[in-house]
């Protein structure tokens, strides 16, 4: 196993799924790829993307983002695993399973919380439409 995809969130629950992408990658000597999915931009779901001071928040907000997922693969580089973090814009389930072929992975790890009936049936789980899509083994670790 060379490859591991791990999708980060950023619900607070990032260290245990990094704390798990270093066991595995420990264990089998891969390299960990950390990938945050951002909301799309404006203009790819079909609205403008208005006024200059949104632009710069969204910039703010992307550049954040990005610092985090950069901390965290530079918290599995101290301790010897070979990472590196990537932020994309886009659909969530497609952009998982699009990098994932791109990068050779071998394992994605995704975390999964628990919702309700309600929630499930109007929103869907992220974590289930992975292991639908994918042709790649899918560790779910639980969040809750």
């Amino acid at each position: 196993m060379k490859n591991i995809l791990l999708t980060i969130d950023f619900d607070n629950k990032g260290d245990l799924l990094i704390n798990k992408a270093y066991e595995m990658a420990t264990a089998f000597k891969s390299k960990v790829w950390i990938l945050h999915i951002a909301e799309p931009e404006p203009d790819f779901i079909g609205y403008t993307v208005g006024p200059q001071y949104i632009r710069n928040y969204r910039a703010d907000e992307l550049r954040k983002e990005h610092k985090i997922i950069q901390d965290y693969a530079d918290s599995l580089k101290e301790k010897g695993i070979d990472s590196e973090g990537l932020l994309i814009q886009g659909p969530t389930i497609e952009m998982i399973i699009e990098e994932s072929q791109k990068l050779n992975v071998d394992l994605i790890i995704a975390g999964h919380h628990k919702h309700g009936f309600l929630y499930n049936a109007f929103v869907g789980s992220v974590s289930a439409e992975i292991i639908k899509d994918s042709k790649i083994p899918v560790l779910i670790i639980p969040l809750d």
